[in-house]
């Protein structure tokens, strides 16, 4: 998950989300006979970085990111790597085809984007049920979670599902985990709880479409990054209870342990983790 630019730039400890490597299991007490190796079911996420790159082999799930860096640009690639994804191995308790999205919130700058919104109509036509009330334009949560939902929409019917289709897969949302990728090196709200409370509602929205569809949603951040983005989250968030993919530096050791870390929002568990080696992202399944 390399990405570019934005307005609101803090460091991401680098692509979170690496070779197959076998971990030794510790001897039982008293025992004779070495544990048998229990081999690391190794899976890979990819995205417009790695469009001119061969990719890996042997992967046991694959995850693919529909954006080109920024929530509003498309994989350049994303067929190619769909079909990549799908030819991921059986045995992991993981899907064998994930997704990852970009988020952001560029309330603050709304006079130099066109697609913040100006109602709860999104490009389908449909209404929202919008839990902050009527958007009328303005950067406050109402508008802050219909910008979230519209751009889940643009990516699950604009970018991912004719992408899908020429990769010979199901171009239908419910049928896969969809990450929101949770970065401040995107554009972001700052400097007052007013302004994380609007970035919570725009991820909010952006969860929400992905739930609507009937489809898993979960998040990928650093805890450091999750805290300045959208800092604490109400009990009644569609945010709370959802999986977690964590970067864990570059070291499989590393990814093993934060499957134990504190999940972002409460009620959520460590499905992924991910680190980096050699410029490529190896995920590890926590489950």
């Amino acid at each position: 998950m390399r990405k570019i630019v934005s307005l609101f730039v803090l460091t991401f400890a680098t692509v979170i989300l690496l070779p197959a490597v076998a971990s030794a299991a510790k001897p039982a007490a008293n025992s004779s006979k070495p544990t048998a190796n229990v081999p690391e079911l190794v899976g890979y996420d990819l995205s417009y970085p790695q469009c001119k790159q061969s990719p890996p082999t042997g992967q046991y799930f694959g995850i693919v990111g529909v954006n080109g860096g920024t929530a509003a640009t498309t994989n350049t690639c994303l067929a190619a790597q769909l079909a990549w994804a799908n030819k991921s191995k059986a045995g992991s308790n993981q899907p064998r085809i994930q997704l990852y999205v970009n988020t952001a919130n560029p309330g603050e700058v709304i006079d130099q984007i066109t697609t913040w919104p100006t109602n709860n109509t999104d490009k389908t036509g449909f209404t929202t049920a919008n839990p902050y009330g009527t958007c009328s334009g303005q950067n406050d949560q109402a508008c802050s979670w219909q910008y979230g939902w519209n751009r889940s929409v643009e990516a699950a019917l604009d970018r991912f599902a004719p992408a899908a289709r020429s990769a010979g897969i199901d171009s239908s949302a419910a049928a896969y985990t969809w990450w929101l990728d949770v970065e401040t090196m995107n554009t972001w709200q700052s400097g007052s709880g007013a302004a994380l409370a609007r970035n919570t509602a725009a991820l909010e929205g952006f969860a929400g479409y992905y739930q609507a569809q009937g489809a898993t949603v979960g998040l990928y951040s650093t805890a450091p990054q999750w805290t300045s983005i959208a800092g604490s989250v109400g009990a009644g968030s569609n945010l709370n209870g959802l999986a977690n993919w964590r970067p864990s530096g570059s070291s499989l050791a590393n990814a093993k342990a934060n499957c134990s870390v504190a999940p972002l929002t409460a009620g959520g568990f460590i499905s992924l983790t991910q680190y980096v080696q050699k410029n490529l992202d190896y995920d590890h399944s926590c489950i």
